[in-house]
């Protein structure tokens, strides 16, 4: 059996934030949703987080993640203090726990496992996550035997110079047998600078006591501060271009782009530069995106081109043209083979296929049958100063340039609305609609008298 205890009760007073540190995002997900996602593959019984500052805000962001226990730290003094807080919640218990940090989110599932595996197969009371690194400095130092096993853990302050050339170092992240842990617990003293209880001295009254050194170091950072955080918002962007490139995707700038972890490409994708992509957002095979677009938990069909444009909650068919400075809006599905072009805006609208709205448009809360051709600068007014309003305009109707339709309306099939018309009723197929002034021409006009 498995608990996974992640310690998130700090106030993280370097972050210099109203909200707590384990809450900041990274990458489109907070920090502790991070670390909770990088144990999930491990299917443990108890997953516990304890928590202590601002515990209500942190509970409420993960009131959607089901079986989450919370374990109230009140004060918070160490680490070690934090899991003594879970002796009464793991009575009992007899298997395995896991303690991770809130704040180390880039610890891969796979990395884990093997901390898992490792830790069962030796029969140790403790395994601990090591790193080696360029630069030590203030860092635990891990004296080991060949065979991993653990001889005792430096404090940096407390090294010899020999001890300090050592560049293992403990990266705080613990699998320890349970009850042999909860014996101990109460054997820790605050006798240290900053009168805490510390977790790693557990494992000097542990043996055997063993390490699993981390491939990749950049797994074990950890965010104290802002800089931290895009330290290692770099570090997941970085390893989200790489998994896609391999998965056949251009970047033609890789650096300038950012992704969330939700967002899945196509084959022969191109991205551009100044692309970002936030949300779960799903971009079919053989789109050029970019450059200069953001795309927020929208769907792109095959064959999409995207250009400068803002896509937010919307779904677009195959073999589309967005862009350039379009921003389609929550609730907008684009039909497949639709244009739409420069300076048009569209919200919670439906588009069939074959759609052209080509210009300096907003089309609100409207229905477009197949290959309607939207003139430029044509406006649905769909709000009355207190209610929105639909527009519906049937296949292949065609409106002339700056069109207003006022809403609730609709437009038969085949319908052509002239140029400058500003209509407030319903027009059946087939028909020719104009709204506008007789034109007034007066000759020999004397023009203004000064």
């Amino acid at each position: 059996m498995l608990a996974v205890a992640v310690l998130a009760a700090g106030k993280g007073t370097r972050m210099k934030s109203d909200l707590p540190k384990v809450l900041q995002p990274l990458a489109g997900a907070t920090l502790v949703e991070r670390v909770l996602s990088s144990c999930e593959r491990l299917q443990p019984e108890r997953r516990l987080l304890i928590v202590g500052h601002q515990a209500e805000q942190v509970e409420q962001s993960l009131s959607s993640h089901g079986g989450l226990e919370f374990v109230l730290q009140q004060p918070q003094q160490g680490t070690g203090h934090a899991v003594q807080q879970l002796l009464d919640p793991l009575a009992g218990f007899t298997g395995e726990l896991l303690v991770l940090n809130g704040d180390v989110p880039l610890l891969r599932p796979e990395t884990l496992q093997q901390l898992l595996e490792g830790h069962r197969a030796s029969g140790a009371a403790v395994t601990l996550l090591s790193a080696r690194l360029a630069d030590p400095s203030g860092y635990g130092r891990v004296l080991a035997a060949h065979d991993g096993r653990v001889e005792k853990i430096v404090e940096h302050r407390d090294c010899t110079e020999a001890e300090r050339q050592v560049n293992l170092i403990n990266a705080g992240i613990y699998c320890f047998n349970w009850p042999q842990l909860a014996a101990v617990l109460p054997r820790l003293r605050s006798d240290n600078d900053q009168g805490e209880l510390y977790l790693t001295d557990t494992v000097a009254l542990l043996s055997p006591a063993m390490h699993l050194e981390v491939a990749d170091a950049d797994e074990i950072n950890g965010i104290n501060d802002r800089l931290q955080l895009a330290q290692c918002e770099a570090v997941l962007q970085q390893r989200l271009r790489e998994h896609w490139m391999r998965e056949g995707v251009t970047f033609t700038d890789p650096a300038s782009c950012t992704l969330s972890e939700a967002t899945r490409f196509g084959r022969d994708v191109v991205v551009e530069p100044q692309c970002h992509f936030r949300g779960a957002s799903s971009i079919g095979a053989g789109c050029r995106i970019g450059p200069g677009c953001l795309i927020e938990s929208s769907t792109l069909g095959e064959g999409c081109q995207v250009l400068h444009a803002v896509l937010r909650q919307a779904e677009v068919g195959e073999g589309c043209a967005i862009g350039p400075f379009t921003q389609l809006r929550p609730g907008t599905r684009v039909g497949p083979g639709s244009h739409v072009g420069n300076f048009v805006e569209i919200k919670n609208s439906t588009l069939a296929e074959g759609v052209k709205v080509n210009h300096l448009s907003y089309i609100g809360d409207a229905d477009l049958g197949a290959a309607v051709n939207v003139g430029a600068g044509t406006i649905t007014a769909n709000y009355d100063g207190v209610n929105k309003h639909r527009t519906v305009i049937g296949a292949g109707s065609k409106t002339g340039a700056n069109s207003v339709l006022v809403a609730p309306i609709t437009l038969g099939s085949g319908v052509t609305v002239g140029a400058g018309s500003t209509l407030t009723k319903d027009v059946p197929s087939g028909a020719l609609a104009l709204g506008r002034a007789r034109q007034l021409v007066k000759e020999n006009w004397p023009g203004p008298q000064g």
